[in-house]
C-alpha cells in the first residue's frame, strides 16, 4: 500500500527537508505552503528523488478557509494520510511589548491552534487503520524562557507527550521534534547566520541530520526528539539552571 505524508511549511526550511527525506523513501507527498510557485519547484525536485506521486496544496494557514481545506484533505477517507508533519511556523522578535499584538496572535495560532486542528482531523482515520505517525516541529526553545516562541513550543511538546502516551498503544505515534539552531531559511529570515548574534558555530545543526534523527526517533515511538547529543545535553542542563540564567542565555539569537 502506498504511504502518504502531508507536510505543512513544505516550501522551505525543515519542511522541505522532510519532503526530500520522505521522497527518497518513495512516499506519496502532499505539500502544503503559501507559495504555490515554490511548491511546484520543490515538486519537480522531489520527482527526481523517487516520490511516489506528489500533490501540491497551496494554503495560507493563517487563513481559516485555507486551514479548512487542509483539514478536509486530512479527513478524506478515500485518500488516507499515514504521516503528518506540522512544520509551518515563523519567528518574532523577543520584545513582546513592542511586537504587534496581531502578529503575536497569528504566531500563536500557527504554532499551536493549526497543528491541533490538523491532528484532530487526521487522528480518527489513523486510529481506525491502527497506524500513523505525527511529527510536530517544536524547538529546544520549548525548554527555556524565550518570549512567546518558547511558550508556543512548550505547549506543542506537552501535548505531543500526552498524545503519544494515549495513542501509541493504538498504533499512532506523536513526536515533538526539538532542534536547536539549524541552517534553514527560518533563521535566515530573522537575520541570523553562522557566527552572528553571539551563537557559536558548534551550536548550528544541518537540516538533513535533524530530519533523519527525528524520523528514527518517530519510528521508535519517542514522544520527544532532540537531535544531536549537544542539544540533548543542553536540554538536560535546563532542568537544573535557574530561570533567570536560562532567560539570559536564551536571549541570544533574538
Amino acid at each position: 500500500m502506498t504511504r502518504t505524508a502531508l507536510i505543512t511549511g513544505a516550501s522551505a526550511g525543515l519542511g522541505a527537508e522532510y519532503a526530500r527525506a520522505l521522497a527518497r523513501r518513495h512516499v506519496h507527498l502532499v505539500l502544503v505552503a503559501r507559495r504555490a510557485a515554490s511548491l511546484e519547484e520543490l515538486a519537480a525536485e522531489l520527482e527526481g528523488l523517487g516520490a511516489d506521486g506528489i500533490e501540491v496544496l497551496p494554503a495560507d494557514l493563517a487563513q481559516v478557509a485555507d486551514v479548512q481545506a487542509v483539514v478536509a484533505r486530512l479527513a478524506d477517507p478515500s485518500r488516507p494520510v499515514d504521516a503528518l508533519v506540522n512544520s509551518a511556523g515563523f519567528g518574532l522578535p523577543l520584545a513582546f511589548e513592542s511586537n504587534d499584538i496581531e502578529d503575536e496572535v497569528r504566531h500563536l495560532r500557527l504554532h499551536d491552534e493549526v497543528p491541533m486542528r490538523l491532528m484532530h482531523a487526521v487522528l480518527p482515520g489513523m486510529l481506525e487503520r491502527g497506524r500513523g505517525s505525527i511529527l510536530n516541529i517544536a524547538s529546544v526553545a520549548a525548554f527555556t524562557p524565550r518570549s512567546t516562541y518558547s511558550a508556543a513550543k512548550s505547549w506543542i511538546v506537552s501535548f505531543s507527550r500526552w498524545a503519544n502516551a494515549r495513542y501509541r498503544p493504538r498504533g499512532v505515534t506523536v513526536t515533538a521534534v526539538c532542534p536547536g539552531f539549524t541552517h534553514t531559511e527560518f533563521h535566515a529570515r530573522m537575520g541570523l547566520a553562522l557566527g552572528k548574534e553571539g551563537i557559536p558555530g558548534w551550536m548550528w545543526l544541518h537540516a538533513p541530520r535533524v530530519v533523519e534523527e527525528s524520523l528514527r526517533d518517530a519510528a521508535r515511538g519517542r514522544a520527544v526528539s532532540v537531535p544531536s547529543r549537544r542539544y540533548r545535553a543542553i536540554v538536560g542542563l535546563t532542568r537544573f539552571l535557574p530561570a533567570g540564567l536560562l532567560a539570559k542565555a536564551a536571549a541570544r539569537g533574538r
